[in-house]
């Protein structure tokens, strides 16, 4: 069976790669240290561990099952299958659960999660995977029966079941140009029809919708028009062949400005993903099209069909356009094929592939791959009603942020003499419960010890996470801090944490820069009042986005 990822999170481009078997009765797959449960969309796979993964770096959710997106090794070391060492595992799939619990078995401490849509349980090859019972009830999914050619035949129907672990919006770019005439255009609808009942279409799972590219774009049918795959077939049928030029720049502008819109069913906090199909080459200029698509977060690939002969490499205008059109040109997100009749082998993989979520490099952008914290001064010289501002202030930070389990995290600590963690980075998941969680902060009154509550949220709000994000903390304080702010600050920034200082009123300056990162002038802010502190927040922004650019790139 081929293996490929599956889809938890935002904006996508297409690739295919090349399958392996795991599958019970094969030699088991090898796979990485931080290869997670959700990699997986078979029931049941045998893997290989590596020895001596460095499980302090890796992330676990529950006790026995497991959230998806935990990693398969440390779950395995957690519940004792294997030892540091490595060796073989079997992964059963399970549905999704409520209230993931933690515990430190084996070394690793595992955490809880509130929900999760799916799961996996761990053990020894040639053993029955786990089972739980009682409530919340996780069960072993069965393998679907494959049904007769008689029975197939007639019941007529394609398997609609919804695929609630792809998470995905999708948009097909359609080739409708002279080059294909109508003969073609059909095949490419039959060939799109078959990829989208793979998807497992639904309003928990991918959503499609298509624009057609010719001398002008134009949209078949948003993400929101249809919202299973018997109904997506029927509309793809329906699409009329235009004809025109070969404008893929057009029609990928377009699709970045106008498709993508909550309006037209675009979802937060799912990748966007672009599927550029081409029969021959285009017409136009694509590569400010492709830089403002990325630019924008959108996961783009390319399935071209018939590429040019040697004598008609003289009317390709760029010959490197796969290149460009491309999320990233690292050969995962392209595809080249010699003609139609060779598409229909690809169908499954290329399905699999649109719902992998670890591929979709371009989705993540400074609004969804940041931990950002928030070091708030609740001193005396402060007063409640400043306090509210600069509350305020955080809030209007936040608001630009794709909160989510797997996307921006947003924690808050109070400091006087003394430090309080308001909330922590797994506490709120969504921007509104984070915004409510701000607004809630209660102003303590105190002392001003900066030093020391950089140190203590360096341990206690960064140091509890293992993701991948950029760790971001924006201290604000009125005064001068009673403690040495250098080292604290010094040992935060070598620990791979960002700081902006936002000083107002009696902050110091030498202090404020003493306690930024550098570039200083770049991460240092100052106001002279309260009222004036929301001025900062779009420079604050920017910051944030040249520093997480700095570091993706």
């Amino acid at each position: 069976m081929s293996v490929f990822s599956t889809a938890i999170l935002s904006l996508g481009i297409l690739i295919f790669t090349s399958p392996a078997n795991g599958a019970q009765g094969s030699v088991p797959m090898s796979i990485n240290c931080t290869t997670r449960g959700a990699y997986y969309k078979e029931n049941q796979v045998d893997v290989l561990c590596p020895p001596r993964c460095d499980y302090t770096q890796l992330s676990v959710w529950g006790s026995g099952v497991y959230a998806s997106v935990s990693s398969i090794c440390a779950a395995a070391v957690h519940s004792g299958v294997i030892n540091t060492l490595g060796g073989g595992v079997r992964l059963q799939k399970l549905r999704g659960q409520k209230n993931y619990q933690s515990s430190t078995a084996n070394g690793i401490n595992s955490l809880p999660l509130t929900r999760w849509m799916s799961s996996f349980s761990v053990s020894k090859i040639g053993r029955k995977a786990l089972e739980v019972s009682g409530p919340p009830k996780a069960t072993i999914i069965p393998m679907a029966a494959k049904p007769t050619k008689k029975k197939a035949a007639k019941s007529g129907k394609k398997n609609s079941k919804v695929n609630k672990e792809c998470k995905a919006d999708i948009a097909f770019l359609l080739d409708g140009s002279w080059n294909l005439g109508k003969r073609r255009f059909d095949l490419q609808k039959n060939f799109v029809i078959r990829v989208t009942n793979m998807l497992g279409i639904g309003p928990q799972g991918p959503l499609v919708g298509i624009v057609q590219v010719s001398e002008n774009p134009k949209t078949e049918f948003n993400l929101k028009n249809f919202t299973n795959s018997k109904d997506v077939a029927s509309a793809i049928k329906n699409v009329t062949y235009r004809g025109g030029s070969t404008n893929v720049g057009k029609a990928l502008i377009h699709t970045t400005e106008s498709f993508f819109t909550p309006e037209k069913g675009t979802r937060s906090g799912y990748p966007k993903v672009i599927v550029v199909v081409v029969d021959g080459w285009p017409s136009d200029e694509i590569e400010r099209a492709a830089n403002l698509a990325r630019e924008s977060g959108m996961n783009v690939f390319i399935v071209s069909v018939a590429k040019a002969l040697p004598e008609e490499q003289k009317m390709v205008s760029d010959p490197n356009y796969m290149e460009k059109i491309v999320c990233k040109n690292n050969g995962l997100f392209s595809y080249s094929i010699q003609n139609w009749f060779g598409m229909y082998k690809f169908i499954k993989p290329l399905a699999q592939r649109l719902c992998s979520y670890s591929q979709m490099t371009c989705s993540r952008t400074c609004y969804n791959s940041i931990n950002l914290g928030f070091l708030i001064d609740g001193s005396s010289s402060v007063g409640d009603n400043n306090f509210r501002i600069v509350l305020n202030f955080i809030s209007e930070i936040v608001k630009s942020f794709d909160i989510h389990q797997i996307g921006a995290r947003v924690g808050a600590v109070q400091f006087t003499y003394n430090q309080r963690t308001e909330f922590d980075f797994g506490q709120h998941l969504t921007k509104d419960s984070v915004q409510n969680a701000i607004k809630n902060i209660p102003y303590w009154s105190g002392g001003t010890a900066t030093g020391e509550a950089i140190t203590y949220t360096s341990k206690n709000l960064f140091g509890k996470l293992k993701n991948s994000n950029l760790n971001v903390l924006i201290v604000i304080t009125d005064g001068q801090s009673y403690d040495d702010v250098e080292v604290p600050a010094t040992v935060a920034h070598q620990s791979g944490t960002v700081i902006f200082s936002v000083g107002i009123s009696w902050a110091m300056e030498q202090e404020l820069k003493a306690m930024a990162s550098e570039p200083k002038d770049a991460h240092t802010f100052f106001v002279r009042d309260f009222p004036m502190v929301n001025k900062l927040v779009p420079d604050i922004l920017k910051g944030i986005c040249k520093d997480y650019s700095a570091v993706a790139n």
